[in-house]
């Protein structure tokens, strides 16, 4: 008899801003935002104790990267502006990012997981997916012995959501985080998963979300109990079949242990939808974050591609697509930024924009291709 299907979505709690409160103990209950540079690096006073930048003091075109749940708490969240956040959070202590670390970290708490449940699919620095289906243990006991795992390993807490398939399991991750638990079933879904506001669904977007809300569509239950032709209409019919499918709590994609991946990418959905020319620094700084972090995507799985490409949704929900062919395989955040530069000026940017990706394919492994430069900042739609 084929077993039940178990999957569970590990995620890492507040990763980034974790790591940097096991360096800074002396910041743990402050509101706490990463993503300042180089400049913001604390200082050490004549006593010996250390001196940290205050948001309030931030000027410039960041964006925040991550930040602790105090400071979620005040409204500032990851791909935040960091003037914005400094509004919201003036006394939030500011640190600058450490991706060595932040990656030293990952590896240490996927090798511990590993040591347990072979059967993972990557998903990024912070989070994978673990098929649990033929593990003997019992399920929750399973699960607080990978969290002890992680914990042991790396000093951090993690969330985890166990479930029949992905999309359950990524929900129940975030259901009590931190540190959280969280097991359901079938059965369970009417009353744990329905009443969840719709956003809380990956794949439905901040401007999805609206536009159920504009219908009346709140939550995922009212989405499963919408008319299917009403969805159609206002979605197509596509994305409706897929509302209607997911809301009640059905996914049948496996947990990909082994397979090379034919590409990587990275996107964003912004929290309002810009504009190519008004909004033209703001998207600058989105989209060279956008290429460094893919860069680093590719070096850490140690992959180069030679297709570049980006993504554009515009306000009205159409999607283009873009990209060219480089003479050789990169890694490069720079090279990838010119090229992704290129496929932008091949699209209009007449019409405000709610999501920008950007994309590498034809993938081979990296085998000591160059090394890294940072792309610069530049303008993004020239």
């Amino acid at each position: 008899m084929v077993p039940p299907r178990r999957i569970a979505h590990l995620d890492m709690d507040a990763f980034y801003a974790s790591v940097e409160l096991l360096r800074y103990p002396e910041l743990r209950g402050h509101p706490v935002v990463i993503g300042g540079g180089a400049r913001h690096q604390p200082a050490v006073r004549a006593d010996g104790t250390r001196e940290f930048a205050r948001l309030r003091d931030y000027a410039g075109r960041g964006v925040v990267t991550t930040s602790t749940y105090e400071a979620r708490a005040l409204g500032v969240f990851s791909a935040m502006g960091m003037m914005k956040a400094a509004a919201l959070a003036p006394d939030a202590f500011m640190l600058p990012t450490d991706f060595d670390s932040y990656r030293k970290y990952s590896r240490l708490f996927k090798e511990a997981v590993a040591d347990i449940v072979p059967h993972i699919e990557d998903r990024g620095i912070d989070e994978i997916y673990l098929d649990l289906s033929g593990e003997p243990e019992e399920t929750r006991a399973l699960g607080q012995r990978l969290k002890d795992a992680v914990k042991q390993a790396t000093g951090l807490t993690c969330s985890i959501g166990i479930a029949p398939n992905k999309l359950l399991a990524k929900i129940c991750s975030d259901l009590e985080k931190p540190n959280g638990l969280t097991i359901v079933s079938y059965d369970d879904v009417p009353e744990r998963i329905w009443p969840l506001p719709a956003r809380k669904v990956n794949g439905i977007g901040p401007k999805a979300a609206a536009r159920l809300a504009a219908l009346g569509i709140e939550t995922v239950g009212q989405v499963a109990q919408a008319d299917a032709k009403l969805l159609q209409e206002h979605f197509g019919l596509n994305y409706a079949e897929w509302l209607r499918r997911i809301s009640h709590g059905h996914d049948e994609r496996p947990v990909v242990t082994s397979s090379e991946p034919k590409g990587l990418s990275r996107e964003t959905t912004f929290e309002r939808d810009l504009h190519a020319k008004q909004d033209r620094d703001a998207l600058s700084e989105i989209f060279t974050r956008l290429c460094t972090r893919l860069s680093e995507d590719l070096h850490r799985k140690r992959y180069a591609g030679r297709t570049v490409g980006i993504k554009l949704r515009y306000a009205d929900f159409r999607t283009v697509t873009r990209d060219v062919t480089l003479p050789q395989p990169t890694a490069d955040a720079a090279t990838i930024r010119r090229a992704a530069g290129e496929c932008l000026r091949r699209v209009p940017l007449d019409q405000r924009l709610r999501l920008l990706g950007v994309r590498v394919s034809a993938l081979c492994p990296l085998d000591g291709q160059g090394g890294q430069t940072q792309p610069r900042q530049g303008d993004l739609f020239s």
